[in-house]
């Protein structure tokens, strides 16, 4: 006997005790999917045969089945069943998930099952309760199909069983295309006929002339989201022409509004001939009876919606909710052919359709129709390919995975629209973001791994964005946090390049490109051809052409009008980028000097105030030890090591000063590039850091006044006079006052070894630069040895989490995703930056 199970759904056992239920499902489906009573009322009561505990046990069984439910895992319930108000909680509880309900009745003898039962001393109960569970049986052998179960299974011999897995008729995600998604036709046959000929389609035509089929030299196909039918003239060609396509298997198709209504009075139920319908059923009447008949049956054929290419798309003619896909349901069908509304009325008499795309957030695609639109728009990775082509619009299909739109004018305005045609506003801006996409304990999904943000992470970032953070329209990224390299036994360094060096070459990266690390505060630039280009791309209509950030997202600069004399200095040197890369606007990485121009208040507070507390002590000190000595107090030690302190604050002091200077305006400010992240439609995170320096030299040769270069050394990390190379450039480098280096795979960001991302960069900070971080005396051999303790592992699974979400903002950026998808991540960035790390490393 073979029982075809539908993979998702909800599968109540109904049986008898004894007759056999937990065998049959240990035996036909995995322990995971099995909910067994007797477990439930040992869980809650420590005995399975409590039957005290029966209300508790249901309680928690059917808690753990809607949670697998929603997750869209199979559930297999091992209970008697065999009373209705069982049954109906199950029935209940399926529908809530929009998931089949399936019952599977064993309908053991009753002789069989008490023999069972008297073999198992933990059963207690007479004959007489197996006998009223047989006459609920017999009962229920009546009413399940009725009580709503889609499939009945009744299983006499239970050993010559097979389950067979049965697919969703929704699920098509073995079709990976390419596909064209053609919105509502609504009859209009001419323009079908020239839309899928400008497609590259080849139209098959009967001995008439009528098309009957089509095919794609390049084996796309075709997918049409309903609504082909009434207001055109010629619903019937239309219906020839797709039917023909999908028989041929060159075309899919999801039911709209309109075929159901038209099925329906076919059928011969009493509909309201209304909507274009009577224009349809005129120009069925002249139809042969057996094509109408073939029309009605394959209208009845079609599926709510479908998931396509690995379910990463979804087509149904009003859209489908995140929830609802892959579902099958009332509830499902009617979204699908609907959609929803507020149960209001516009001004026209139309019902206002509620914009569940704005409150979009599933990573599958949804294209779909019903709804006119004057242009197609992309909300929240839907689209309405309706254009209007029966109103006198267009015919639009969007090509998959391409996303691009191809659109063919109607020959004539069909039929007059109720409403003229115009964009169907949501009723707020797709722009709005919500709190609960980054509040509480998150898994955010960046497409190289999953990230976890802590909700006591996410509380601390929510004030610093909402409070302090530049615009979150322009706070398209943030820099990830670096970690030093592995540290260095070297005497007397705690850095020292040849460990980065072997850091990488352990990660199997051959080629490294060593940067100057600058000394200064990082800054983003955001830069736009002029105010009117950023307030058309994103959205912020406050007069300004971008805007520079930290990298914790706060304006860098306290005075709009400094903000706007540097980005006019950008722009102008950028001119040539502009046009390279086809773009209106610029994402750019940097470091913008002197330190004291933003740390000015750390600086004072921090390290200024030890300075001078070391420069008017120890002085003292040592004439005080000076003087003992000349009385010949043994002092000599100490004196020593005072001396040696005294030097050793003068080098900190020294260190902190090279890094400060005056500025006035923009005069003393300098901006370091040594990234290019990303232009309109590109994220350029894929490419090599020559690429990336050689375009930031422009912005140099440009304007050598405000823009400065960025040093660097290519190294072979397996070479070793090209490490000595390299080593000695950072000797040169720090022993000249520099800070040090910063080293980066040289293929960029994306490169993956062994194939997975690796740090995106290594810093290395030179001798003297350390001092200011670890303090004036962390030289000191004890020092030293004690600092060689420290511990690089959350720093460096920080850096590669920081990284991986920063890249995926930058393609979610490139793609022209919502911005609460790229908000989410970059926010995801700045509340892993309160996660508790040493602040020195």
């Amino acid at each position: 006997m073979r029982l075809d199970i539908p993979d998702l759904s909800l599968v109540a056992l109904v049986g008898i005790s004894g007759s056999g239920k937990s065998t049959f499902a240990r035996r036909h489906f995995t322990p995971t999917e099995v909910l067994s009573s007797d477990a439930f009322r040992a869980m809650v009561a420590d005995d399975e045969n409590d039957q005290s505990a029966s209300a508790d046990a249901f309680d928690a069984l059917h808690h753990v089945a809607g949670i697998r439910l929603r997750a869209g895992r199979r559930v297999v319930v091992d209970a008697t069943n065999v009373r209705k108000h069982a049954r109906e909680a199950l029935v209940a509880l399926a529908r809530a998930h929009d998931v089949l309900p399936v019952a599977i009745v064993l309908d053991t003898p009753e002789s069989v099952a008490w023999q069972r039962t008297e073999a198992r001393p933990d059963r207690q109960f007479g004959r007489a309760v197996l006998r009223g569970q047989q006459q609920n049986l017999r009962r229920a052998l009546r009413e399940l199909s009725r009580e709503g179960f889609r499939k009945v299974h009744v299983v006499t011999e239970p050993d010559d069983v097979t389950i067979v897995n049965e697919r969703a008729w929704n699920d098509r995600r073995e079709l990976t295309g390419p596909f064209d998604i053609i919105g509502d036709v609504h009859g209009c046959r001419a323009e079908l006929e020239t839309l899928l000929t400008g497609l590259g389609w080849e139209l098959r035509r009967d001995a008439s002339g009528r098309p009957v089929g089509a095919h794609h030299p390049a084996g796309r196909q075709a997918v049409f989201v309903g609504d082909l039918v009434d207001r055109g003239p010629d619903s019937p060609g239309v219906l020839r022409l797709v039917m023909g396509m999908t028989a041929d298997g060159t075309a899919l198709c999801v039911p709209g509004n309109h075929e159901q209504k038209l099925l329906r009075r076919l059928r011969g139920r009493k509909v309201t001939v209304s909507h274009g319908l009577a224009e349809t059923l005129d120009q069925l009447a002249v139809e042969p009876p057996e094509f109408v008949a073939a029309a009605a049956d394959w209208i009845d054929g079609l599926v709510s919606h479908l998931r396509l290419d690995g379910g990463r798309l979804v087509v149904a003619h009003a859209g489908l909710k995140e929830e609802y896909h892959g579902r099958a349901s009332g509830r499902v069908r009617s979204f699908c052919l609907y959609g929803e509304t507020t149960g209001e009325t516009d001004e026209y008499g139309l019902p206002v359709r509620y914009p569940w795309a704005v409150d979009y957030r599933g990573a599958a695609t949804v294209v779909y129709g019903h709804v006119a639109n004057s242009t197609p728009e992309w909300i929240n990775n839907t689209i309405c390919v309706d254009t209007g082509c029966v109103f006198g619009g267009n015919l639009t299909a969007l090509r998959y995975p391409e996303r691009a739109l191809v659109s063919v004018p109607a020959e004539r305005t069909h039929y007059e629209p109720v409403r003229p045609l115009g964009p169907i506003l949501p009723s707020r801006d797709g722009s709005t973001l919500n709190l609960t996409d980054v509040t509480g304990r998150r898994h955010v999904d960046t497409g190289y791994g999953p990230v976890t943000v802590e909700a006591e992470n996410a509380a601390a970032a929510l004030e610093v964005m909402s409070r302090f953070a530049v615009d979150p329209r322009r706070l398209l990224w943030l820099p990830p946090t670096m970690s030093p390299s592995s540290t260095s036994t070297r005497e007397g360094y705690l850095e020292y390049p040849t460990e980065a060096f072997a850091d990488y070459r352990r990660a199997g990266v051959e080629r490294v490109i060593c940067q100057e690390k600058h000394m200064g505060s990082r800054a983003v630039v955001l830069v736009c051809r002029d105010a009117a280009t950023a307030a058309a791309r994103f959205g912020v209509s406050d007069g300004s052409s971008g805007t520079v950030y930290t990298r914790t997202g706060r304006p860098f600069f306290a005075r709009p009008d400094l903000t706007a004399a540097l980005l006019s200095r950008v722009r102008a040197a950028a001119a040539p980028l502009f046009e390279e890369l086809a773009t209106d606007w610029l994402l750019l990485d940097g470091e913008l000097l002197p330190w004291s121009a933003k740390a000015g208040a750390l600086i004072r507070e921090q390290y200024a105030g030890v300075g001078a507390a070391a420069r008017a002590a120890l002085p003292d000190a040592l004439d005080a030890l000076d003087a003992g000595l000349a009385r010949g107090l043994d002092l000599t030690a100490l004196r020593d090591r005072t001396a040696a302190r005294a030097d050793n604050a003068a080098a900190f002091t020294a260190a902190y000063r090279r890094y400060c200077w005056p500025v006035d305006g923009l005069a003393g400010i300098r901006y370091a590039p040594f990234m290019l992240l990303a232009s309109e439609g590109a994220s350029h995170a894929g490419r090599d850091h020559g690429w990336h320096l050689g375009r930031c030299d422009q912005l140099v040769a440009a304007d050598p006044e405000l823009f400065r270069n960025t040093r660097r050394i290519v190294v072979d990390t397996g070479d070793e006079a090209s490490v000595a190379a390299a080593t000695d450039w950072w000797l040169e480098l720090t022993g000249a006052g520099g800070e040090g280096m910063v080293v980066k795979p040289y293929a960029g960001p994306l490169h993956r070894p062994a194939g997975k991302l690796v740090q995106p960069g290594i810093k290395c900070r030179g001798r003297e630069y350390l001092r200011i971080i670890y303090g004036p005396d962390y030289t000191e051999p004890a020092h030293l040895e004690r600092l060689r303790d420290r511990k690089l592992g959350r720093k460096r699974g920080l850096a590669h989490r920081e990284n991986i979400l920063g890249l995926a903002a930058l393609a979610a950026v490139a793609a022209g995703e919502p911005l609460w998808r790229v908000h989410e991540l970059v926010f995801a960035i700045l509340a892993l930056e309160s996660e508790p790390t040493d602040p020195r490393l």
